[in-house]
């Protein structure tokens, strides 16, 4: 299946790009759910009375926050770490924060609020994966920008 972009094609089914796609995504993925997991294990655990909405927008920025760090830390060993940072910085926020968004919406659902679950872990985690990925083959295949 193919898509048209103005002049531009995309082979949407390029095993080649959706290999590296979710190879990036995975990484992206691991950074965001650091943060992301922390923040609402912290309140969890902590018994800090806070609205569900405010725990899920703290755990969306400190999951942005980490998973820069953590591609900043992986894109030092390519790179000077301040054109790390900067390359890091510069990847898809909408990519991070989709994923952010779907992981912490699965939870609301799944648990009623921000709990962290065994359970429910691995379907927030999927979804959190799966949500981005169209949009990272996407930008990868048409504009040629990945984070690796």
């Amino acid at each position: 299946m193919t898509t048209t972009t103005s002049s531009l094609t995309i082979d949407w089914s390029c095993s080649h790009t959706w290999r590296t796609s979710s190879k990036n995504t995975l990484w992206c993925l691991l950074g965001c759910s650091i943060g992301d997991f922390g923040t609402i294990a912290f309140f969890q655990f902590s018994g800090i009375p806070w609205p569900t909405l405010a725990i899920m927008s703290l755990a969306i920025v400190n999951g942005l926050i980490t998973s820069i760090a953590l591609e900043t830390v992986i894109l030092s060993r390519q790179m000077s770490p301040r054109m790390a940072f900067k390359t890091a910085s510069g990847m898809s926020l909408i990519s991070m924060i989709t994923m952010e968004a779907v992981m912490n919406i699965t939870d609301v659902v799944l648990t009623g609020g921000a709990m962290l679950t065994w359970w429910a872990l691995p379907i927030m985690l999927l979804f959190g994966f799966l949500a981005p990925l169209p949009y990272n083959y996407w930008r990868l295949k048409s504009l040629g920008k990945a984070c690796h």
